[in-house]
């Protein structure tokens, strides 16, 4: 491995999307009209996310011994990705999420599997691919001591360290582990929970906000703001890069996205305003094809597409 490489550690799910007409009630029974399966799990995406855009990646994290997880590598694989870093785990199930789906609405119910058995000694085996690593990127749909564990390596060695924040941690996160990090990446929501003031706060309060957290851990944050964009402090004072004009198609995974892109562009050994407007507009390019992991662009895409805003 070299010092331009993305090492992403987190989720390997298969999400099973279920679309009915209307959500059921306690105890009741009702009709569905379709299920998908498609393999997901925010660092499954991210994953590929680096490596549709050209960066070499490595995924470290764990799948079961069934169905699911053969298939959740065979997918990984067909986007170039190397896989001996994801585990297959004997008699553990592969991580699901459960997905009710109406026009209007939608539930969610995830089943962690194998991702739950990401222990901090299951990431120590893999301290060599994260000493030598670029940049690692880690999410929260892991267990909590494996998320510190990945950032204390990474962070002893070198790495630039980058945390995205969800899903929203339901407590605060330790001061231990936010001074591990290098570069935050939550979204409004999460950035609320995490700083405890309002996901409608001004561009102001956010800016105060965002200084203040910097100011106290140490690190650089980069808040996903939807259609808005993507919004950070330069030199004391509050950025916000705008999406591009596309028509959306489905916007999942465009979070996942972002991050991929940037840990691409920091790799690549851009700065971070530079790489922050790559992202912007790779999320932007994500949202207009369906399903998370196919629509993730490529390289030239997002090049193209700066190119004829400049």
């Amino acid at each position: 491995m070299n010092r331009s490489t993305v090492v992403v550690v987190g989720s390997l799910n298969m999400d099973l999307v279920v679309t009915t007409e209307r959500m059921p009630l306690v105890g009741e029974t009702v009709q569905g009209s379709a299920i998908h399966y498609v393999p997901g799990g925010k660092g499954a995406n991210q994953a590929v996310g680096c490596a549709q855009l050209g960066a070499k990646t490595v995924m470290i994290g764990a799948v079961g011994d069934d169905l699911f997880g053969g298939q959740i590598i065979e997918q990984l694989q067909g986007f170039g990705l190397e896989t001996n870093r994801v585990g297959r785990l004997k008699g553990e199930s592969t991580g699901t999420a459960t997905i009710l789906h109406t026009t209007k609405d939608n539930c969610i119910v995830i089943v962690p599997g194998a991702n739950g058995c990401m222990t901090a000694d299951r990431i120590s085996d893999y301290s060599g691919d994260l000493s030598s690593a670029a940049v690692v990127l880690v999410q929260l749909e892991i267990p909590l001591d494996a998320v510190k564990r990945t950032l204390e390596i990474a962070k002893a060695a070198g790495a630039v360290t980058v945390l995205n924040p969800a899903p929203a941690p339901s407590e605060p996160l330790p001061k231990e582990l936010l001074e591990l990090v290098d570069i935050l990446t939550p979204n409004e929501t999460e950035f609320a929970v995490l700083s405890n003031h309002s996901p409608d706060a001004a561009d102001e309060e956010l800016m105060v906000q965002m200084l203040k957290w910097e100011e106290t851990y140490g690190n650089r944050i980069a808040v996903t703001r939807g259609s808005i964009g993507c919004s950070y402090i330069e030199k004391g004072q509050l950025i916000t890069i705008p999406t591009l004009q596309v028509e959306v198609t489905d916007t999942t995974g465009a979070g996942d996205c972002l991050n991929a892109a940037l840990c691409s562009g920091l790799a690549a050994g851009h700065g971070f305003s530079e790489s922050i407007r790559y992202a912007v507009a790779a999320s932007s390019l994500s949202v207009t094809k369906f399903g998370a992991q196919a629509g993730m662009p490529t390289d030239a895409e997002v090049r193209t597409a700066l190119q004829q805003v400049q």
